[in-house]
């Protein structure tokens, strides 16, 4: 019996178990309903109580808004508002909430 459980633990066992990374799609979506919900709808094709559809935003336009409450060179605005705040603390979800919003 001991031989047989020895056996099942191969080299591989020594290695550190890798924890699994989720997708960026995934991750970006835990973003979205944990901090964009607020103001957008939990269905980002749909307008909020406060704030547009977001569903296939750039993530130019993601950065811009998240980190310098702007608009990218171009861009014409759905609505005119001043009343999204900066989350610089999302700086490093952009690219997952683009990910999930595509």
């Amino acid at each position: 019996m001991l031989a047989l459980i020895s056996g099942a633990c191969g080299k591989d066992s020594d290695q550190p178990v890798k924890a699994a990374r989720l997708p960026d799609a995934v991750r970006g979506k835990r973003v979205y309903m944990g901090t964009c919900t607020q103001c957008h709808n939990s269905d980002p094709s749909k307008d909020g109580p406060v704030a547009p559809a977001v569903k296939g935003a750039s993530e130019a336009l993601i950065e811009a808004r998240i980190l310098h409450r702007a608009y990218p060179p171009g861009y014409t605005p759905k609505r005119k508002t001043t009343t999204m705040p900066a989350f610089p603390y999302l700086k490093s979800a952009i690219a997952d909430l683009a990910a999930f919003l595509s």
